[in-house]
This record gives structure tokens, C-alpha cells and sequence, in this order.
């Protein structure tokens, strides 16, 4: 694999990462953003969770016919809906229970899920930054030892 493709790949799992770290973020702060049962127009907010799919790049020395594909990254292919139920809480006297059941509908977000993402996130972001540097200081490396 050429050198400078590290940095390429590096630079698209930084920013994926960087946006599975928004994402969470994003999720935290919507933790308990509530709305109406059975309502369509006032629901509560859904979890988002990124799904990444890895980014290819056809090899410049494939066989004719040979179809050959090599890494180039990560790519956010969506940002989706948790399909999960909302969590539901008695609460009466909220301005968005329902009249009839007195219930108020909260996104189905857990805390510790959230944290665990966020670390999980941190430390890919660490180690394609520790990936990026280890690149630039060989590419740097090689320079010297070709100015001789």
C-alpha cells in the first residue's frame, strides 16, 4: 500500500469517528426531550446510531477481467433511527401525558450504552490520530534518508 493512501484512510476514520462522537453527543443531549403517546406529530426524539461501511478503491494492478478492490477507508453509509420503542413514564401532571393514561413518552436512551459509544469512539479517534502520525514521521523519515 502507498504511503500517502494512510493518510487518506486515516483522514476518513478521524472523521467518521468524529461523527459517531456528534452523534452520541447529540443523543445525550436529547436524553429526555418527551412527547405525546400516539401522537404522530409530537413524538419523542429517536436515537440516531451511524452505520459505516468500508470505502474501496479498484487496485491500479488488477489482472484484466480479475475485478480487485483495496482499502481506502471508512465512509458513513447512514445515520438511522433506533427502532426501539420509547420508554414511557407515569407522569400525569406533564404538559404532554396523555389525557386518557397519563403517560409521557421518553426516547429509549440509555446512559451507560451513550458513555460506552463515546469511549469507543474516543479511542478509534486516538488510535487513527496515532496511525496518521506513525505515517507522517516514516514518510518523514524516508525523505531524510533520501537527501542522504
Amino acid at each position: 500500500m502507498p504511503l500517502l493512501n494512510v493518510f487518506g484512510i486515516s483522514a476518513s476514520g478521524l472523521t467518521a469517528q468524529r461523527l459517531w462522537l456528534d452523534i452520541t453527543a447529540n443523543n445525550i443531549a436529547n436524553l429526555h426531550t418527551a412527547g405525546r403517546p400516539n401522537d404522530p406529530l409530537n413524538q419523542p426524539y429517536r436515537r440516531k446510531v451511524p452505520v459505516f461501511a468500508e470505502r474501496l478503491q479498484q487496485a491500479m494492478d488488477a489482472l484484466p477481467g480479475q475485478p480487485s478492490f483495496n482499502a481506502a477507508g471508512v465512509s458513513v453509509a447512514a445515520v438511522v433511527d433506533d427502532p426501539s420503542p420509547p420508554r414511557m413514564a407515569y407522569e400525569p401532571s406533564h404538559p404532554l401525558a396523555d389525557p386518557a393514561t397519563g403517560y409521557v413518552a421518553y426516547p429509549n436512551i440509555n446512559i451507560a450504552n451513550e458513555m460506552v459509544n463515546m469511549i469507543s469512539a474516543s479511542r478509534a479517534y486516538e488510535a487513527n490520530v496515532t496511525a496518521l502520525n506513525a505515517a507522517k514521521d516514516m514518510a518523514l523519515r524516508a525523505l531524510e534518508i533520501g537527501r542522504g
